[in-house]
C-alpha cells in the first residue's frame, strides 16, 4: 500500500523512500535490503520462499541464490537481535526464509506529494548532518548558449570549493548538487534528498566581457528565502564575484568567522583568466570515461599549464587524466606517460601553494603512477586539513590507504566520501574501493555486494577486475571467466604478468591474494 510504513522494535521501514530507521538514524541496508525487508515485513510469520524473495529483491533481473544469500547477511547484521536475542530473520532450510515479529503498519502522513516529485533522483533521504550544512545547486545558464554550460558549471564548482575551505560547514559535493541540474525541483525535497539545511541555487549571464551572477539562499527545511544579492562585473573579475558570493552566503547562514578563514575562501586558483578557462573546459571533459575523453582533457590541462606555467591544478588534474588511462589500458607508450604523469602530479604538489585541489589529484597521482604512497597519503591528508568537505580528497585516500595496506582505514574515508556526495554519478568508484577493500580484508561476500555495485558501470577495468576475483574465490568460475573475457576485450594487453601497479598494492600478500583470484578466473600469465 503506497505511503505504508512499518515499525518493529526500534525500526521503523519506509518502502516508498528506501529508508530504515532505528530510533530515528537511518540505517545502510542498501536498496535491495529495502526490499526484501519490506516483502518479509508485508508476511510477518510466513515462510517466503527464495523464489519468492528473488522475485522481489531483483524484480527485473535474474540472479543467483548466492546473493539473496548475501542480502539476508547484511539485513542481519544490520538489524542485530530481536528484543528476546535472537534473530528477526530465521532460515528455513532449503526453503527460503521468515520474519519474526509482530511489525505495526504506519501510514505515512500526506506532504503533499506532486507530479514535480517524479523528476526527483529516488536516493534514500540522509540524516541532517550536526554542521551548518549546505548544497550549491547547479546555477541556470542564462546565457542563451549552450555552449556556455561548462562556464557556468566551472563558477559553481568554485563557490562550492570556497565554501568548503569552512571547516565548520558541511558541503554537499558538485557531483551529487548536479544530478538536480535541468530539473524542476522542490527545494524541501532536495534538502531531505541530499541531507542539509540550505540550498544555494542562481544563475549566470555571460555576455561579451561582462558577467552577472544571481545567487539566493533557501532554508530547505521551510522553502524560506533568507538572503539574496546579485553580483555584476568584468569578465576580468570573475573571481572576486565568486569570493563575494561565497562570502556573503556564509555570513547569513552562520557565525561571524575568522579573517584568516575568509582568505581563504577568497583563494583564487590562477590569475591567469584563459588559463583558467581552457582549465575548466577540461574539467567538463573528465567526466567522460572514454578514451576519447580522457585524451581531449588531457590535451586541455596541458594547454592551460601552456598558458600559466604554474597552475598547480592543472598539473593535478593532467597527472589525473594519466592515472585514468593507465587504469583502462589506454596508453600507447605506458613507460613514458607513466613517468610524464608521475612528474606533473610532483609539479602540482611543489606548486600547490595551500591548493587542496592540487594536493588532491597530483598526491594521488604520485602514489598511483610512481607508487610513493607515503607522501601520497600525507599530501591527501593536507588537501583536507585545509578543505574538510572535499569529497573527492576522502575519496582518493581511501584508496591510498587500501593500496598501503590498512583496507578499514579505507573504507573508512570511502564511506565519508559517500556521505559528503551521496548522488555523485561517479559514485561507483567509491564502491569498486569499498569493494577491494572488503576482498583484502578477507570479507569476500561483503566484497562482492560492493563489486556488483561498482559493476553498473559498464565495462570498467577496475570493477571488472575486482568482481572477477571476488567470483573466482567464491567459487563461481564460470561467472568469473565472464569477466575476465571482458576485460581481454577491453585490454587485449592485461597479463599476470602486468598486474602490478593496477592498483599499486604494498603489501605483497595482497597481490598475492588478487592476482591468484585473477588465475584461477582465467587472466593468461
Amino acid at each position: 500500500m503506497p505511503g505504508q510504513q512499518f515499525g518493529f522494535g526500534p525500526f521503523l521501514l519506509d518502502p516508498d523512500r528506501h529508508l530504515l530507521l532505528r530510533e530515528g538514524e537511518p540505517v545502510a541496508i542498501g536498496y535491495r535490503g529495502v526490499l526484501l525487508l519490506g516483502a518479509l515485513l508485508r508476511r510477518p510469520g510466513e515462510v517466503l520462499t527464495k523464489a519468492e524473495l528473488i522475485d522481489a529483491g531483483w524484480p527485473d533481473a535474474t540472479v543467483e541464490e548466492s546473493n539473496l544469500s548475501v542480502q539476508v547477511a547484511m539485513l542481519r547484521k544490520a538489524l542485530g537481535q530481536s528484543p528476546d536475542g535472537g534473530e528477526w530473520i530465521v532460515t528455513i532450510p532449503r526453503v527460503g526464509y521468515r520474519f519474526l515479529g509482530r511489525p505495526d503498519p504506519v501510514e505515512r502522513a500526506d506532504h503533499g506529494h506532486s507530479d514535480i516529485d517524479d523528476d526527483l533522483p529516488s536516493p534514500s533521504p540522509h540524516k541532517l548532518s550536526d554542521k551548518s550544512s549546505i548544497a550549491v545547486l547547479p546555477f541556470a545558464n542564462m546565457s542563451g548558449d549552450p555552449e556556455q554550460d561548462y562556464f557556468v558549471d566551472g563558477i559553481v564548482e568554485d563557490i562550492t570549493t570556497a565554501l568548503s575551505h569552512f571547516g565548520w560547514l558541511f558541503v554537499i559535493a558538485r557531483s551529487s548538487a548536479f544530478t538536480f541540474k535541468g530539473r524542476i525541483a522542490d527545494v524541501k525535497e532536495i534538502g531531505r534528498a541530499l541531507g542539509v539545511r540550505y540550498v544555494l541555487e542562481g544563475s549566470v549571464r555571460r555576455a561579451l566581457r561582462r558577467v552577472r551572477i544571481t545567487a539566493q539562499l533557501i532554508d530547505a527545511s521551510t522553502g524560506v528565502h533568507l538572503w539574496a544579492d546579485r553580483f555584476d562585473g568584468a569578465l576580468e573579475d570573475i573571481f572576486d564575484l565568486q569570493d563575494q558570493v561565497s562570502t556573503r552566503v556564509v555570513g547569513a547562514i552562520g557565525p561571524k568567522l575568522e579573517q584568516a578563514e575568509i582568505d581563504r575562501a577568497k583563494r583564487k586558483p590562477t590569475e591567469n583568466l584563459d588559463a583558467y578557462d581552457v582549465y575548466l573546459r577540461g574539467v567538463a571533459k573528465t567526466v567522460a570515461y572514454t578514451r576519447d575523453g580522457q585524451a581531449e582533457a588531457l590535451g586541455l590541462f596541458q594547454r592551460a599549464i601552456e598558458l600559466d606555467p604554474e597552475f598547480a591544478a592543472a598539473y593535478g588534474m593532467a597527472a589525473w587524466c594519466r592515472v585514468i588511462q593507465r587504469v583502462n589500458g589506454w596508453m600507447t607508450n605506458p613507460a613514458a606517460e607513466i613517468a610524464e604523469g608521475a612528474d606533473m602530479a610532483r609539479k602540482a604538489v611543489r606548486l600547490a601553494n595551500e591548493d587542496a585541489l592540487a594536493y588532491c589529484w597530483g598526491g594521488f597521482s604520485l602514489g598511483f603512477l610512481a607508487n610513493e604512497l607515503d607522501d601520497a597519503i600525507a599530501y591527501v591528508d593536507h588537501a583536507l586539513a585545509l578543505n574538510p568537505n572535499l569529497a573527492a580528497a576522502w575519496y582518493l585516500v581511501g584508496h591510498l590507504r587500501i593500496y598501503f595496506g590498512d583496507p578499514e582505514a579505507g573504507i573508512e574515508r570511502l564511506t565519508r566520501a559517500i556521505r559528503l556526495s551521496p548522488l555523485d554519478p561517479l559514485i561507483f568508484r567509491a564502491h569498486a574501493g569499498l569493494a577491494y577493500a572488503h576482498f583484502f580484508a578477507g570479507r569476500n561476500d561483503e566484497a562482492w555486494v560492493w563489486a556488483e555495485k561498482a559493476l553498473r558501470q559498464p565495462d570498467w577495468l577496475t570493477a571488472l577486475r575486482i568482481g572477477a576475483a571476488c567470483h573466482a574465490v567464491a567459487g563461481r568460475v564460470d561467472h568469473a571467466r565472464k569477466l575476465v573475457a571482458r576485460m581481454l576485450e577491453l585490454d587485449p594487453a592485461l597479463r599476470i604478468s602486468n598486474l602490478q601497479g593496477l592498483p599499486p598494492l604494498r603489501r605483497a600478500e595482497d597481490f598475492a591474494r588478487w592476482s591468484e583470484a585473477l588465475r584461477k578466473a582465467g587472466l593468461p600469465e
